[in-house]
């Protein structure tokens, strides 16, 4: 009975690491880090920064759309994004700061949810 729990146990925690792996998003074939900061403690004002961008700058710029994308929908239950620099347009400059991605958009004013 005891060797049943602590079997049960070790699949219950082995499966619990490989979910959190399996809902990580691939972009352009590697992972990213991206990471949503408010502008002046204003929620529809964000800054979203992309970590390592020289694995794949298409990936990392992808990372920061999805990012940006989610956090609208989420606060204002729109995908709208209003973009100092569009990470989706090719021709623009790569804002690379210290190393990191760094794009900054707003949440157009929706109904927040």
């Amino acid at each position: 009975m005891i060797r049943s729990l602590v079997l049960g146990a070790a699949v219950c925690a082995v499966l619990a690491g490989c979910t959190d792996s399996q809902n990580r998003i691939e972009y352009d074939g590697e992972f990213f880090r991206a990471k949503i900061s408010k502008v002046d403690r204003q929620r529809d004002v964000f800054t979203v920064t992309v970590r390592d961008p020289g694995k794949s700058l298409t990936g990392a710029r992808l990372a920061a759309h999805h990012e940006a994308v989610r956090h609208c929908i989420e606060s204002y239950g729109t995908s709208d994004v209003k973009w100092n620099i569009d990470p989706l347009d090719e021709e623009a400059q790569l804002p690379i700061i210290d190393g990191r991605l760094v794009y900054q958009g707003r949440c157009p004013q929706a109904q927040r949810i």
